[in-house]
């Protein structure tokens, strides 16, 4: 299974960034883990976006999961909203990555 999730700040960009640097070292270990497939901002800077594969058997708790471990939400400066996602075109092409 896939997911989308949609990181919006709720604070301003300066205190946003304060955090930031927590936020990508979570993000490069889901990465080393399979669970992230891309990440980044958002133009403008008013959040970003995630790819997400996830375990077909574990979709709603590994979702729940990685956005509670995130150091965004931790600092209360982000929220997530996350999408499950069933590609059809280019799946393939997400599963071989």
């Amino acid at each position: 299974m896939y997911a989308f999730a949609f990181v919006r700040y709720r604070k301003p960009l300066d205190e946003v960034l304060e955090h930031v640097e927590a936020h990508r070292a979570y993000l490069r270990d889901l990465k080393g883990k399979g669970l992230l497939l891309a990440s980044g901002p958002l133009d403008p800077r008013h959040g970003g976006a995630l790819l997400l594969r996830v375990p077909d058997d574990a979709v709603h708790a590994t979702l729940d999961r990685i956005r509670d471990g995130d150091p965004f939400v931790h600092a209360g400066v982000a929220q997530y909203e996350v999408w499950p996602w069933l590609p059809n075109i280019g799946k393939d092409g997400l599963d071989r990555l």
